[in-house]
């Protein structure tokens, strides 16, 4: 079963800040208005009268849990509007995105570069943007929504996605890679070690990817490109990931609708792989712009 850490954020939120709110409104002032009787009842008193006064007020101290709901309530609600509105962290766990995304890599998404959204219900209420040709995206998976998924944006709505050869082509035009040196991987990657990489060129945006020419273009079970061009429909985007024959993607199940989108991914900033040799951190990855 998937936490589902929005909706727990919402919930803690109105928990604390309704018990904060109703006891503010209904019995803070009441327990003030008796907690000052009871002193100006002791007031000038000595001896056995002025410490009788002291358990007296103590019975009208705020409730200990009026007084955490107090204390959390700010700090929850900062992390919920935080996390809804500006930025969230994720972890990859897997491969599909090599080179550009190593397992282990700690990212940061802005959340308000294709508009805000309501936390929970991922309804838009402000329109800031859309994925642009080569943007790094995260979004939850259409076959389980409680998943995220982060490719690149290869087809943005009304282009004609074609896969072959390696290549892709939008609306009619490969996309230009240029071939680099063989990929050699550490840790968790080290298994793509001789990978053939390339320098792909999308609308402008350079990134780098992995191929293996001896694989088949569209993994078994991946049809959606067989037949020749697709058409990316409106509120939609095909996206792939950058290794281009170890990534679940659009070529296997389709297009990410417009209203699964979480945000852009823009920097790494931690690196943590338990499987390299030696300091599982690599400091020199934190930091790097996401392109």
């Amino acid at each position: 079963m998937t936490f589902d850490f929005p909706t727990f954020l919402v919930a803690a939120t109105a928990l604390t800040g309704g018990i904060w709110l109703v006891d503010a409104l209904a019995f803070a002032p009441r327990r003030r208005r008796l907690a000052e009787q009871a002193a100006a009842g002791g007031a000038g008193g000595e001896g056995a009268a002025a410490e009788a006064v002291q358990p007296a007020a103590a019975r009208y101290r705020e409730p200990v849990l009026v007084e955490y709901a107090r204390s959390f309530f700010p700090v929850i609600l900062a992390v919920l509007l935080l996390r809804s509105f500006l930025v969230e962290p994720f972890r990859i766990p897997s491969g599909s995105m090599m080179p550009t995304l190593l397992v282990g890599d700690f990212i940061l998404v802005n959340k308000f570069a294709y508009g805000l959204r309501w936390p929970v219900l991922n309804t838009k209420f402000l329109k800031l943007g859309e994925p642009q040709h080569g943007d790094v995206v995260v979004f939850r998976y259409p076959g389980d929504e409680s998943v995220d998924y982060i490719k690149r944006v290869v087809g943005v709505p009304g282009d004609q996605i074609y896969y072959r050869d390696k290549t892709v082509y939008v609306n009619g035009e490969p996309a230009p890679h240029l071939p680099q040196p063989s990929y050699v991987g550490e840790g968790a990657g080290a298994g793509q070690t001789g990978a053939q990489q390339a320098l792909e060129d999308l609308d402008g945006v350079q990134h780098d990817i992995l191929i293996n020419p001896r694989a088949r273009d569209l993994p078994p079970g991946c049809n959606v490109l067989a037949y020749g061009p697709v058409t990316v429909p409106d509120n939609a985007y095909f996206v792939m990931g950058d290794n281009r024959d170890n990534s679940n993607d659009s070529r296997c199940w389709g297009f990410v609708p417009e209203g699964n989108l979480v945000g852009k991914a823009f920097a790494i900033w931690m690196h943590w792989d338990s499987q390299r040799h030696g300091l599982p951190i690599v400091f020199s990855r934190i930091g790097d712009v996401i392109h």
